[in-house]
């Protein structure tokens, strides 16, 4: 089965910046794929890359099977490409907006109605599909933005930060529509700095710090790499927070501490057997704690453990690049 997305040792320089440092993927068709990764990491440059909005150094680039450098025009016949920011016409209606779109992908008048009366049944906008758009919320936007990178019917689409900005309940409108994307059969790629969105919308997450793919795999699989279990202790004095961190040392990798939350944890590899020991050494060290628990680890602390940063980072050189 042809790969939907192929690349091999991409490489992309800014000045004294290397954007993307020989970059290896294959993305098998069906799935959904996240793209995570520090800010600067070169999430956005492959990105670009692939929609054919910029050409690599060096290194191959194949979508659907197409040499994206050596065919570039007929690369975009089979991608859609939603950016950070919803790209419609706010004098325009829902509906104009997706007609000119199709237009401008090729298809007839006839054509471009169509596909807009389908796109906007899909993203649930029929409704309000006759106003004007600069009367929508911000969910409503991104979900108008989104259908019109699908007018052209899109074998590939990409989703570059899709739900930077939209409010909680927008966000979750938004993942609904492209759920149900994926059913109708296309292929998604997308970056995102939330971690939550990844874990629920992703079938495979890869992660790329300093241009190159340091991590891939399933969300289950990669939280197995940052450890088995997660031993997390929640204190009622966060004066206590030093101490309880010193005892799970004891039991672990390196632990961890949020103060604000009163929380300190541990990455464990026999969480079963290594709680109870927490509570003995808790409990001998007369220290009170509000309860003690064990969970998977989290996207999170995956990414941190992988790349060392959080990922809400600011240290972004790729976007001074991409500007």
């Amino acid at each position: 089965m042809t790969p939907i997305l192929e690349a091999c040792g991409l490489m992309k320089r800014y000045g004294k910046i290397q954007a993307l440092a020989g970059l290896d993927l294959v993305v098998k068709p069906g799935r959904v794929v996240a793209l995570l990764g520090p800010n600067g990491a070169g999430k956005t440059t492959f990105v670009r890359a692939v929609a054919t909005l910029l050409r690599p150094d060096a290194g191959t680039l194949h979508v659907d099977g197409i040499d994206a450098l050596r065919k570039p025009a007929k690369v975009r016949q089979v991608v859609g490409l939603a950016g950070q920011f919803a790209a419609v016409e706010d004098a325009m209606t829902g509906r104009e907006n997706l007609e000119m779109v199709g237009r401008l992908f090729g298809l007839t008048r006839k054509e471009a109605k169509a596909a807009a009366v389908g796109v906007l049944d899909l993203m649930q906008l029929s409704d309000d599909a006759d106003r004007l758009v600069r009367t929508y919320s911000g969910g409503m936007r991104r979900r108008i933005d989104l259908g019109a990178s699908l007018t052209g019917a899109p074998r590939l689409l990409l989703l570059d930060e899709p739900s930077a900005g939209l409010d909680p309940g927008s966000r979750i409108q938004l993942w609904d529509a492209i759920r149900g994307l994926v059913v109708t059969g296309t292929d998604i790629l997308l970056t995102t700095q939330y971690l939550d969105e990844a874990d629920r919308l992703a079938s495979d997450i890869v992660i790329i710090d300093h241009g190159k793919v340091i991590a891939a795999g399933t969300p289950a699989e990669l939280k197995t790499r940052a450890g088995d279990d997660v031993i997390e202790v929640h204190v009622r004095d966060a004066a206590d927070l030093p101490a309880v961190s010193d005892v799970l040392a004891k039991l672990g990798h390196d632990p961890r501490v949020d103060v604000p939350t009163r929380r300190a944890y541990v990455p464990v590899d026999d969480g079963s057997s290594r709680l109870m020991d927490a509570l003995r050494v808790l409990d001998s060290h007369g220290l009170t704690v509000e309860d003690v628990s064990m969970r998977r680890p989290t996207l999170d602390e995956v990414f941190l453990a992988l790349t060392g940063k959080p990922a809400q980072s600011t240290d972004s050189p790729e976007q001074h690049a991409d500007a």
